[in-house]
């Protein structure tokens, strides 16, 4: 079979979606592009020569098995095509991709694999289950009924379940119509559908009009096995994903062994009869009604629950569902009860592995917010723990409702030349007078004739001041944000007038050519996987004081937007950046597509992962134009006017490139020098505690998860470390200056930074008074035990010998030799935890806190043009995120759970880490593996808990996260991996079941050796 584009499309413009597939497909990939695009007349100028060597790059690339033309190509089209690839090997397929995971697809892709957290199948497109819907159905007001689905996609449901079971209406034809409706609306298409019905010819006509690959909900072996295969191998035609009831001939499975019997014969024909993908079957155990009064159904939660884990234990691939509404439906019409009831019941479920369900997004509370009494109750009659729960709960239900001195301030300014009174106001910051300022400048025609003029001239000049104050260092950050906020406001105010004036010239002379005032053009943007832009956009700000024309395109961004916005925006220059390594890999990327696609600007790289040694090694040599390492902002001026000068910028570009090749050079003497340990030998010069005699690990007073939301931000605020906050505003003191409160004694930012300082104040104050964020987090505590390099977590103490650990963090161990008369030993987190054969119980923490409203309300500034507060926003929401998890912390230690009860630390103390246990960080130096993230958000269900998520590249979501492991072993401490060699990735690639190559992709930074070699 192949896959593959033709149409649409030139060869140019099809590349990054014939690269797209070719990552995600076994079979072989067809290309057949057009010439080109049309031109104004619908016909196609791209040459054969043309066509054939954009396809022959994809060739030598390896990207195609099948190749030719399709609109505006002509016979020599083709011929020039097989002439160019006729030597070139076709692309090698991989032997697998995604394997152990459901692939589904809406207009976007779906995968659920090991990892994938609970996925939410949104219930209300369902004539049976909502009245508004099914009222728009009978009516006939699709469209309207397209609102409900569209607010299940916004409240979180990632697949859609649509049932148009009812007697009144024709249910192919109203399936195959909302379906239809469905398709013309891509916010609601994006996501995968469920084709819900008891009668197969509406699941076909649903089948017949899905654009993506869906679920079919469902069949069984209700009518015996010959009905039940001729359905699947229906269903396994249309390429469908398929629902299986635990109902046979018999009637519906009721009890947890009937349930798994049902089942097992059920994949056993599947797989065996008609080599259905096991990843593609997700059994249904039924999900049955409790509180009825009657005995024989109190314990139907519990079978299900029983069958659950069987299910997943012993049916390799297969997937758990279930329609979570019929568990509470002898509580119709009291819906704080059945929303309890649900939430309780799927906590336990998704533990046990259930990995989906039918739900009303959005509708469910957290589990911990549970009011206790009402929590109780629930366990209580889902447990069938008390035989009076129902009497309980509707009693329960009768009671709760439906639901110094002052500086004395002089304007003497005022009194000078409206030119001196703006450049004074855009050197201070002032933004009281601008407007008036500038429309007095406006109105004086003779001397500015035009609005543009007004920015050319004092407008420009005194952001010229700003540019040179700042490049001095006799102005700092924080000013200069407050510059461009002053700048923003005055030219907002001409805008207006300029599009006016721009009509009339166009009207009266046709012209529409473009005044460009700027010094030039820069596309700035952080790359696709990653959140963090605090680095980014100060940066544009600063370029924007010094007349340049910043594009910022925000974060998580592919690479062809980037590459399309400089191609259309003219642009001189590109910055891309990133914060976690996984964006390294993603900047190699950006730069190997500018050299493909030959476009030669200049590119700069910043961000906090990145570093001169990485830019020059990494991503310079893949780039013949100009890759330059620009970490700071001030620098950045000084980098793009040098670019943009031509008198010497050839020079410039000059001493950049040999300064890499030294780099280079000496980074590789490095690696030659630098000697290792084998894996073993690191193993064996471990730290070794001597766990007989080491006072026993205390035991927490809860295992499992407590989720905290509205946190109090302002006890959060007393724990905020502000060192790293001026930091942000590039305002260092000298020694013995430097950190807080001693920067404000320092001559040079001390003053600017009590300033900002006071500024934050007033704004946290408003912060916390106004409840704009909302501060969420999440602890968790597990049993523990090291194997090795290891650390596997166990559900409950018992006899950890006997059961099978919920949980494995890989953990990576010193290897780089250290100095001969060292002593120190070489170490892996895992060391600090007691192995599985001493026979001391130990246990391991996991958090995870986030900020929440940062975004929002730094881009509410960002629109107004007030660029001091929007930075100033993003700031307080990263101190606040990193006291909380220091908070946390603290709790932990002192009460939940209770290591360090006597603990009698200050906040000083806290930052010079004097407090027992560590708490690192996944991606950071004592376990520089994102993935291990991936494996913290499964365990505590983060993502459903908390709302904080995992972008594709790992970065968490808000990007005021933290997250990490918690030790309380008084002899942890933090250290750095360091380099390792490749005896060790290799076996650590075994152990976490990822090939080498991944692991290489995601360690990267800290490779001994040239993983290219």
């Amino acid at each position: 079979m192949c896959i593959g584009l033709n149409c649409a499309l030139g060869a140019v413009e099809m590349r990054p979606f014939i690269e797209a597939i070719g990552k995600c497909t076994t079979s072989y990939v067809i290309c057949y592009p057009n010439a080109g695009l049309p031109n104004t007349f619908g016909g196609y100028d791209e040459t054969p020569e043309v066509t054939a060597k954009h396809i022959r790059d994809f060739a030598v690339d390896g990207l195609v098995n099948i190749v030719g033309g399709c609109c505006g190509t002509t016979p020599a089209h083709i011929r020039e095509i097989a002439e160019a690839v006729k030597h070139c090997k076709p692309r090698v397929p991989p032997s697998s991709v995604f394997e152990g995971h459901m692939q589904l697809s809406g207009l976007e892709p779906f995968r659920m694999g090991p990892y994938t957290n609970f996925v939410n199948i949104g219930e209300r497109c369902n004539v049976a289950g909502s009245r508004r819907f099914a009222k728009l159905i009978m009516a006939g007001s699709y469209e309207d009924a397209l609102t409900v689905a569209k607010a299940q996609v916004e409240m979180g449901a990632q697949i859609l379940d649509i049932n148009m079971d009812d007697g009144m209406l024709d249910g192919p034809r109203a399936m195959a119509r909302f379906c239809n409706y469905i398709a013309s609306e891509p916010d609601i298409a994006k996501v995968p559908l469920c084709i819900d019905s008891s009668n197969f010819d509406v699941i076909e006509a649903g089948l017949k009009c899905c654009q993506g690959k869906c679920i079919v909900n469902s069949i069984s072996l209700k009518e015996g096995e010959e009905d039940f295969l001729a359905k699947a191998r229906k269903i396994k035609q249309y390429g469908a994903a398929v629902v299986v009831m635990a109902f046979d001939e018999v009637g519906q499975a009721t009890d947890s062994k009937t349930k798994v019997s049902i089942c097992t014969r059920a994949y056993n024909l599947l797989v065996d009869k008609l080599k259905f993908n096991p990843n593609d079957i997700i059994f249904d155990p039924n999900i049955l009604t409790i509180g009825t009064g009657m005995e024989e159904h109190d314990k139907y939660a519990i079978h299900f629950l029983e069958a659950t884990k069987t299910i997943k234990d012993t049916l390799k691939g297969a997937k758990v569902s279930g329609g979570l509404s019929n568990l509470s439906f002898s509580f119709r019409g009291m819906d704080a009860i059945r929303e309890a009831m649900h939430s309780v019941f799927l906590y336990h479920a998704i533990k046990i592995g259930m990995d989906m369900g039918i739900v009303n997004a959005g509708n469910l509370p957290v589990y911990d917010d549970i009011e206790k009494e009402l929590l109780q109750l629930c366990e209580d009659i889902i447990w069938n723990k008390d035989p009076e729960a129902t009497e309980k709960l509707l009693k329960y239900a009768q009671t709760t409702a439906k639901g110094g001195k002052k500086v004395i301030q002089t304007d003497e300014w005022r009194n000078g030349s409206v030119e001196e009174r703006l450049e004074y106001a855009l050197v201070k910051g002032i933004e009281k007078y601008v407007v008036e300022d500038t429309e007095e400048a406006r109105a004086n025609k003779e001397r500015y004739p035009r609005p543009l003029h007004i920015i050319e001239g004092p407008l420009m000049n005194g952001m010229k001041v700003v540019g040179e104050l700042f490049g001095a260092g006799k102005m700092f950050l924080p000013q200069v944000i407050k510059s461009a906020r002053v700048m923003k406001k005055s030219v907002g105010y001409l805008i207006p007038f300029m599009e006016k004036e721009r009509e009339e010239i166009k009207a009266a002379t046709g012209s529409t050519a473009e005044d460009n005032p700027y010094q030039g053009t820069i596309v700035i943007a952080t790359v696709k996987g990653d959140v963090h832009d605090i680095g980014k956009n100060i940066v544009g700000v600063v370029l924007g004081c010094n007349n340049f024309r910043v594009i910022d395109l925000g974060v998580m961004t592919p690479c062809d937007k980037i590459l399309r916005a400089a191609i259309e925006n003219k642009a001189d220059i590109i910055g891309l950046s990133g914060l976690i390594t996984p964006s390294l890999d993603e900047m190699i990327f950006v730069a190997k597509e500018m050299e493909r696609l030959a476009i030669k600007l200049p590119l700069l790289i910043g961000g906090a992962t990145t570093s001169r040694t990485h830019t020059a090694v990494k991503i310079a040599p893949r780039y013949s134009a100009p890759v330059i390492h620009c970490l700071d902002a001030s620098k950045s001026v000084v980098v793009c006017s040098q670019l943009l000068d031509e008198t010497v910028r050839d020079e410039f570009v000059e001493e950049v490139a040999e300064e890499y090749e030294d780099i280079r050079q000496e980074h590789y003497d490095t690696l030659k020098e630098r000697r290792y340990l084998s894996l073993q030998q690191a193993r064996d010069k471990g730290f070794h505690i001597d766990w007989l005699t080491h006072p026993r690990p205390v035991k927490p007073k809860f295992f499992g998860t407590r989720v905290f939301k509205n946190y109090d931000l302002e006890k959060l605020s007393q724990y905020i470390d502000w060192k790293p906050f001026f930091d942000v505003w590039q305002l260092r003191g000298k020694y013995p200056n430097r950190g807080f409160p001693k920067i404000f004694n320092d001559k040079t930012v001390g003053e600017e930074a009590r300033k900002v300082y006071e500024d934050a104040q007033k704004l946290l104050q408003v912060l916390i008074r106004q409840r704009k964020f909302d501060a969420r987090g999440i602890l968790g505590i597990w049993p523990a035990q090291s194997v090795q390099d290891d650390i596997l977590l166990y559900s409950e103490e018992h006899d950890l010998h006997s059961s099978e650990p919920i949980a494995t963090f890989y953990g990576l161990r010193q290897q780089a030799e250290k100095d001969s008369a060292s002593t120190d030993p070489y170490y892996c987190l895992s060391d600090f935890i007691a192995p599985l054969e001493s026979g001391v119980r130990d246990y391991l923490g996991m958090f995870a806190v986030a900020i929440f409203g940062v975004e929002e309300l730094s881009k509410a500034y960002e629109n107004k043009g007030d660029d001091y507060n929007s930075i100033m926003v993003k700031a307080l929401g990263d101190r606040l995120a990193e006291a909380f998890a220091e908070e946390l912390h603290e709790r932990a230690r002192k009460d939940l759970w209770g290591y360090c009860g006597d603990e009698t630390l200050d906040v000083a103390d806290l930052r010079k880490i004097r407090y027992e246990g560590i708490r690192p960080a996944p991606g950071y130096p004592s376990q520089p593996d994102h993935t291990e993230k991936i494996t913290m958000w499964k365990l505590g269900n983060i993502e459903e808990a908390t709302g904080i998520k995992l972008t594709e590249s790992l970065a968490m979501s808000p990007a005021a996260a933290v997250s990490g492991l918690m030790f309380s072993s008084p002899l942890s401490k933090y250290f750095a991996v360091g380099k390792i060699s490749r005896d060790q990735v290799e076996d650590y690639s075994r152990r976490k079941h990822m090939t080498v190559e991944e692991v290489q992709k995601w360690l990267g930074p800290i490779l001994g050796y040239d993983s290219e070699e």
